[in-house]
Order: structure tokens, then sequence, then C-alpha cells
């Protein structure tokens, strides 16, 4: 396994007035691997997500990604330095078909790309080719003419993955990708992930333990804000830290 790194937080820490959201977090996510962040509800994983994806900026430590210091990047330039992502609430545009919203992603890569009425042929091309890998990347070929609004909750959670894919990112961030989903969806999203491993660094955030410890090659347990354990699946699995504080408290 390579240990080149991709994606590493140093110090992180996060406060909202007088609340501690997160306290000296560190981590190193390496390139290639699936690196998950899990913890009981109130453990500090989507402020960290949002800290990862630009949407928060840390009180204190720094973000960095491919060695470049990110920690005040905007949200747009770390869509283009190859950061794509998912956010736990779907946000899509409900009257845009399938198709239609991939190519407005890819689109959105190139800068000033999607406002522009005249676009050099071989960016439209690129664009289109863009998204149409990412449509058969999270399976929505059949579903390519249908509305957003439209689809099912499992389908247009892909649909959102897919719209990070158009993107061709390096390192792709998933906050709770199969929240509110059915047994076949959670395996659909499962499957999808395992396809990309390896050929992209992922970061997931994400409460389904038999998700995490099947397709993880690291996991890092929060809780209340700081790092309570790091390790591979079947050491986090055996932690009685990790046991007592998460594990244990599952059906």
């Amino acid at each position: 396994m390579t240990t080149v790194s991709e994606l590493a937080g140093t110090s992180v820490g996060v406060r909202f007035g007088d609340f501690t959201a997160l306290k000296d977090v560190s981590f190193d996510v390496k390139k290639g691997t699936v690196h998950s962040f899990i913890g009981p509800n109130g453990a500090g994983k989507t402020t960290l997500f949002n800290c990862l994806a630009g949407r928060i900026r840390p009180t204190t430590g720094r973000v960095v990604y491919q060695g470049e210091d990110i920690t005040h990047v905007p949200v747009h330039k770390r869509v283009r330095l190859g950061i794509g992502r998912s956010f736990q609430v779907t946000n899509l545009f409900p009257e845009l078909t399938v198709r239609e919203s991939l190519r407005v992603a890819a689109q959105g890569q190139i800068s000033g790309a999607s406002f522009r009425m005249f676009k050099p042929a071989e960016t439209l091309k690129a664009s289109v080719d863009n998204a149409e890998a990412a449509m058969e990347k999270v399976g929505l070929q059949r579903w390519s003419g249908t509305k957003s609004g439209e689809l099912s909750h499992g389908q247009q959670r892909r649909l959102e993955i897919g719209l990070a894919l158009a993107c061709s990112p390096n390192t792709l961030l998933l906050d709770e990708p199969t929240a509110g989903m059915g047994v076949d969806d959670i395996a659909a999203i499962k499957d999808l992930i395992v396809s990309l491993a390896g050929k992209l660094t992922i970061v997931l955030v994400e409460h389904n333990m038999n998700v995490v410890l099947n397709i993880s090659d690291t996991v890092t347990v929060l809780q209340l804000g700081a790092v309570l354990a790091e390790g591979a699946p079947e050491s986090i699995k055996t932690d009685p830290r990790v046991k007592a504080a998460y594990l244990g408290r599952r059906n």
C-alpha cells in the first residue's frame, strides 16, 4: 500500500463561540486509500468534513492537500484542485435530467465554462465525456433522461456522488452516503465505493459500521471533537475504547 500523503490535518480545531466542536484533530489520509471517520452523534464528524470541503475554516491548525496548505482555500478552488465532495443532505437540480445535471457539474470544473455561451468544441466534448463516464460509474444510464427530482432517494444519492465524479476529482469526500437508504441501495453504494477505491482517494464519514469496517483501509474514531483511536478496521473493531464509546452502543 502506498504511503504518500494525499490529505492531512494538523491540530485542527473549530470553535463556535464558547463551544468547541473539534480539538487538536490530526490525521493523514494516504493516496489511493479509503479513510473513514466515525463516532457517536456530536463527535465532530460533520464539522471535520466541512473543514475538509472548505465550508468551515478551522479556528486553529491547518489542512494540507497534496503538499499545499488549503486551510483558507474556498470550496470552488478546492474542487479545481481535485477535491470532489457529496453531502449528507442531497443537493440537486430537481428540474434537470440526470444527464443535464452531470454535464453542468462537469462544465463547472472548467473556470467560467458554465456561463460561457460560446465555448471551444474540445471543452464541451471533455465535459460531455466526463458526464457520461460519471453516469456509468454510478449506474444511472437507464435514468439519463429522468429529472433529478423524480429519482428515488437511493438514485439521488448516487447522482450526488456522480456530480462529484463528473469534476474528475483525485480525492472524493463522502458525507453519510448511505443515510436513509434501504438494504439494496446501501449495497449499491458500497459496491460503488469499492469500485472507486485505489483509483481515487476516498474520505468517508459514515454511520453504517458494516460499510465502514468492510471497505476502509484506515478508520479514525472521533469522540467529543477529539481523536479517540485510529487504525485498521480489525484493530478498531476490537479496541475497548471504541466499543465503550461507540460500537458497544449499537445493536
